[in-house]
């Protein structure tokens, strides 16, 4: 049994476990989503020209995060329930996991429902939303019951492949002015840093380690490998984010949606007139671990807490994904959740995790101080 692979006092079988090393592909296709195919607007708003920055700094806090939750794993020796319980109690600390459960499906519901307005725009203007969202929950079933390794080849494909189509975005560049982005740091260190914030909504899902983390063999020396995933993220939106700034101006950046995606346009091939179809159909592959990946933490989540059977409680989570999806009809819809997604996702990778790591050591510290005193007596 690998070191450190319990929940509790639970140990976990080692055909259940994965390599360390993937939770490389973890964190990057998890991250790497629907919000880089339009992250360049709302950055713009904020940082301007120097928005570049603004993604570097943002990648940087998510680094010291990845720290902060490999300190509450390794000191609970388990999820995010663990640690819950361990600060928490029992029942509050279901409660708080019961919250969680909800966002990550949150995340499923904001990655499903922008993938399919996507489509549904530059594709398939008359596809009715309910065809594709049919295909999409038995799909995800499929993948999802057959538990957290299949996932895992998810990811790791979803990392692959896509990145064959990614030196195709620096074609762009044949028409860019690098002076746009001169001279540098021409904002106030707020504006960058409100840049960095408006990044959030891209960068999420490196938080689901919370819940994979007792899956890893030698979980507790994977820490190099999560933060390789964070820093690859970091540079490939730094430079999908330059490549913008230098072939847009400002003004462009501030009214195109899906800046990335309009990229593809400059592509051209004498057998392909709309390479940008090719785009959207291998985002397809780019997409699906961060909504499988999701849609596994929160059946595992309801599983850990109500003590029920993961299959159903993944039935369960697909069925109120694709009810809260009935409810984004519009692209104003999809707007308002896609804000208050990036919102709740900055509070509680940013504030709420910090805070847990300074409640943790409290908790750990009045507990051993206690024990000291009662081996005294």
């Amino acid at each position: 049994m690998s070191k450190g692979s319990t929940i509790g006092d639970k140990p976990i079988k080692e055909q259940y476990l994965v390599s360390g090393f993937l939770v490389l592909f973890l964190i990057h296709s998890t991250q790497i989503g629907v919000g880089v195919l339009s992250f360049q607007r709302s950055v713009v708003k904020s940082a301007g020209y120097d928005g570049w920055i603004s993604v570097l700094l943002a990648g940087v806090v998510v680094s010291l995060i990845i720290s902060c939750m490999y300190i509450l794993l390794k000191r609970a020796n388990g999820d995010i329930i663990t640690i819950h319980r361990q600060i928490f109690g029992k029942w509050i600390g279901n409660g708080f996991s019961i919250l969680v459960g909800v966002y990550f499906m949150a995340l499923a519901i904001l990655v499903l429902r922008s993938y399919i307005e996507i489509v549904q725009v530059w594709i398939f203007p008359d596809l009715p939303t309910w065809v594709a969202l049919s295909f999409a929950m038995l799909f995800f079933y499929y993948v999802v019951a057959g538990g957290f390794r299949t996932v895992v080849g998810l990811a790791f494909l979803g990392v692959v492949i896509p990145s064959l189509l990614f030196p195709l975005l620096l074609l762009p560049l044949e028409y860019a002015h690098f002076l746009n982005i001169l001279p540098i740091w021409k904002h106030t260190f707020t504006e960058i840093a409100l840049g960095a914030r408006d990044t959030t909504l891209s960068f999420l899902g490196f938080e689901l380690l919370l819940m994979y983390y007792p899956f890893l063999k030698q979980n507790e020396f994977t820490q190099k490998w999560a933060q390789l995933g964070a820093i690859l993220t970091t540079v490939t939106y730094t430079i999908i984010m330059v490549v913008s700034l230098v072939f847009y101006s400002e003004e462009q950046l501030n009214r195109t949606i899906w800046a990335t995606l309009t990229l593809f346009k400059v592509i051209e091939l004498p057998f392909l007139e709309r390479f940008e179809y090719i785009g959207i159909s291998i985002w397809l592959i780019l997409i699906t671990p961060n909504i499988a990946l999701s849609l596994w933490a929160a059946s595992r989540c309801a599983k850990r807490v109500f003590h029920m059977n993961q299959r159903l409680a993944l039935v369960l989570a697909l069925i109120i994904v694709a009810a809260a999806i009935a409810f984004l009809p519009t692209r104003q819809e999809i707007n308002l959740f896609n804000e208050w997604m990036g919102t709740v996702g900055f509070y509680f990778c940013f504030l709420y995790i910090p805070l847990l790591v300074l409640l943790q050591t409290i908790v750990l510290k009045v507990r051993r101080n206690k024990h000291g005193q009662t081996m005294d007596v």
